[in-house]
């Protein structure tokens, strides 16, 4: 690398470095929640199966509760909680990133109905962890007004400058790195109470399948879920996460998106090959090529 390149880079990392301590003073803060709160209640395992809600979670649920994972600590996200699976598997740790869980959005009436089935269902110790970020005030413990579930806030501030800072911070947790999907917040959070090992199920991340454009130029995606019922899926217009009114994608600024979260899966890895963990991908059909694959688990050729 020539002297000049050097000296740019440095400069953008400088730049970039000013600008996340500036805002974290500004808008969130410098406490590390996670790392506080420590673990769940009876969490004493040094694995962690996470469970993210792509389709082929429905293959992979069958091994899981018949205890392929026992003795592993779970994590859950999004929609889990309404399959019946939920109370089976009683998972220590419940992750809501998505904007849709706590700003005003078309998702609105399900979102409500969600915290309704959390607070019904959860007999156990559970950690739900939230975004630090939440401009609207959204009152996560009038929502959930159940004693067993402890609600901890984590930031989602991204940093991209000096790689040994950008792992400091997320050490101390209070880094990221623009993390795109729900399941890579459960990823962070797993490496910062301390998880060996992190098994990750339902990671289809088919993102680019099903995309079509129609009549009207709007960027159209299937999205399938383990949870669907099994009716022919059609192709919706893709909107920006909780906007009112809703923003359309359009392609350049959807793959844009998808490379940058491609991207944070590499940073996982990198960041927890740096404490000694491994991240190790169960789903067969993933498009994920970050992470190990477990031998059983490989794509056919």
């Amino acid at each position: 690398m020539r002297l000049s390149q050097k000296i740019t880079g440095f400069l953008h990392n400088g730049v970039s470095t000013l600008w996340y301590f500036a805002v974290m003073a500004v808008k969130e803060n410098f406490r590390n929640y996670v790392g506080r709160a420590g673990r769940t209640e009876g969490a004493l395992s040094d694995e962690l199966a996470l469970l993210a809600n792509g389709p082929s979670l429905a293959d992979e649920l069958p091994r899981l509760l018949a205890g392929a994972r026992a003795g592993c600590d779970f994590l859950a996200v999004n929609y889990f909680a309404e399959h019946e699976a939920f109370e089976r598997l009683r998972p220590a740790y419940y992750v809501l990133s998505d904007p849709q869980f706590f700003r005003a959005s078309a998702q609105r009436d399900r979102v409500a109905a969600l915290y309704r089935t959390l607070a019904r269902k959860v007999t156990w110790p559970m950690t739900l962890y939230v975004q630090y970020y939440n401009p609207e005030r959204f009152d996560y413990h009038a929502a959930l007004p159940n004693g067993r579930i402890r609600i901890v806030p984590f930031h989602t501030q991204p940093y991209r400058g000096f790689r040994r800072l950008e792992f400091w911070l997320y050490r101390h947790g209070l880094g990221s790195a623009n993390f795109g999907t729900v399941i890579q917040h459960g990823e962070y959070i797993g490496l910062l109470l301390g998880y060996r090992t992190l098994h990750l199920y339902g990671v289809d991340h088919t993102l680019t399948e099903g995309l079509t454009v129609d009549r009207r130029n709007r960027l159209c995606r299937i999205d399938r879920h383990f949870y669907d019922d099994g009716r022919p899926a059609e192709a919706h217009p893709m909107y920006v996460n909780a906007t009112c009114p809703p923003v359309p994608y359009t392609m350049a600024s959807y793959m844009a998106e998808l490379a940058e979260l491609f991207r944070g899966h590499e940073v996982l890895r990198d960041y927890a090959a740096s404490l000694g963990a491994r991240i190790v991908n169960h789903t067969r059909t993933s498009m994920i090529d970050a992470y190990e694959r477990a031998a059983d688990d490989r794509p056919s050729t």
